[in-house]
């Protein structure tokens, strides 16, 4: 994969972007099942696929790119050809975009959607790409690295000046938004694209079963001009499509799309512990076959079994989730709010974690100058988490500070590595003697390492407790 790859073809033109023709691409879906039968064999799971059938005349790619959108994109193949058909030969990074799109958003909206009174969500590729994802699947490593970008991230959209990030796809589609991408992330290259819209979320969950997690707090919000309605109660729960949609919408609370990003972390993190069942891969073709009306991709479906199968065969540990390092706008900054990005951060995460070659030096920061966050999930009030705190301090740690609590109760202690720094929360749950160390961004955004405290802490505290009165 090159690592430093721009295109320096001409603008793209929103024009062009709405205008582009459908692309048949007929057999792709027969190609998938035989594909997907491949992969099932190796999972024990081939009889369940032999009763699938696909139509031959639907495409994967929704929407054809122009040579210059396509010359975007790295066309060198990602999989192995004959029997290896289902092999990942090289890392890929792949760009994610859920799409919300409404009828203003595109040229020739639906007829049945103008003599309704609100905005329904219609099914388009055409609008704010409202989630932003950078997959890279890395087999060498054994390895997938998932970044979130905040759709309010303030950059240089190629030819249409300073905007939102999530602006790219209504310009230029997925090409432009790949390219806007790129520059943010010190020239990334980016090998593929996925978009899937708002309804394809919903039916992709609900095909999947539904999923179970926890949810922080109460979640209310009304907006009948868009039809939305949230309403979804605190506490582990499992969802269906619908509900799920909710909580991976909302985002009227004081961390706004941050906030949203990180509910997105945790929905994915329960999709990826209940998919690795082979049980839910082996109905994989039925769920695309439900979806795949809503999704637009220049994958192949070779590359797509490819990718799918390394996902399936990637320990659960091995998957890791940052967010684009950056901060708030402040109020009277700029005309809007934004997500403002901290490039230094960002060469250094891209650096460490994607493989991204850096021509700035890069620092190594001093352990005991971590910002670490202690966030109680055990109802412990402030004087209990004295014993952490010293034991913290005693291992060498200045920068600990106490954060809001947890709302889910935690059987195990989550050790969070908030900037990617997996290395440094390892050594804190060294020192500790207990936690599990995961690689995302639930915890303090201000944090280097977050410690969701769970029950195994109160089975730890005396213990600590009597180490530092020594």
């Amino acid at each position: 994969m090159t690592s430093q790859r721009t295109s320096t073809e001409g603008n793209q033109s929103a024009n062009a972007s709405k205008s582009r023709g459908k692309n048949p691409k007929s057999g792709r879906w027969l190609w998938f099942w035989v594909g997907m039968s491949g992969i099932a064999m190796v999972s024990a799971t081939a009889g369940a696929l032999l009763a699938v059938s696909f139509s031959s005349s639907t495409p994967l790619q929704q929407n054809e790119l122009s040579p210059q959108e396509e010359a975007v994109f790295d066309s060198d193949a990602i999989a192995g050809s004959g029997l290896r058909f289902s092999e990942l030969t090289r890392p890929v990074n792949l760009l994610v975009m859920g799409m919300s799109v409404l009828p203003s958003d595109v040229q020739n909206p639906p007829s049945e959607t103008k003599n309704l009174r609100y905005l329904p969500q219609v099914n388009s590729f055409d609008g704010l790409s409202d989630v932003m994802l950078l997959v890279q699947f890395e087999p060498e490593k054994k390895k997938i690295a998932m970044l979130s970008i905040p759709r309010d991230t303030r950059t240089e959209i190629e030819g249409y000046g300073t905007r939102k990030i999530n602006a790219a796809n209504v310009e230029g589609g997925p090409a432009l938004t790949a390219k806007t991408v790129s520059n943010v992330l010190g020239g990334t290259g980016i090998d593929r694209y996925i978009r899937i819209n708002v309804l394809g979320v919903e039916k992709l969950i609900d095909a999947l079963g539904g999923v179970t997690v926890y949810i922080p707090k109460d979640m209310k919000y009304r907006d009948d001009s868009q039809h939305l309605y949230i309403n979804l109660k605190a506490g582990k729960q499992h969802l269906n499509g619908n509900q799920a949609l909710q909580l991976l919408r909302f985002r009227h609370d004081e961390l706004g799309d941050i906030g949203r990003i990180q509910r997105q972390q945790m929905v994915i993190r329960a999709l990826i512990d209940q998919s690795l069942n082979p049980m839910t891969w082996k109905e994989l073709p039925n769920i695309l076959n439900v979806v795949k009306d809503n999704i637009d991709t220049n994958l192949t479906v070779e590359e797509l079994v490819a990718l799918v199968g390394f996902s399936v065969r990637t320990n659960r540990s091995n998957m890791q989730m940052f967010m684009l390092p950056g901060r708030f706008s402040e109020n009277g900054e700029f005309d809007a709010s934004y997500w403002i990005p901290n490039k230094r951060g960002i060469n250094k995460l891209m650096a460490q974690h994607f493989g991204v070659e850096s021509t700035s030096e890069q620092q190594t920061t001093d352990p005991t100058n971590l910002r670490i966050a202690i966030q109680d999930s055990t109802g412990s009030d402030r004087s209990q988490l004295r014993p952490l705190i010293k034991a913290l301090e005693k291992a060498g740690y200045r920068n600990v500070y106490v954060y809001k609590p947890w709302s889910e109760p935690l059987e195990v202690t989550n050790i969070i590595a908030q900037q990617g720094d997996g290395d440094g929360a390892e050594s804190i749950r060294s020192s500790l003697g207990f936690g599990e160390v995961k690689v995302e961004s639930t915890g303090s955004l201000d944090s280097d390492i977050s410690i969701q405290l769970g029950k195994d802490w109160l089975q730890k505290k005396d213990l600590l407790d009597s180490s530092n009165s020594f």
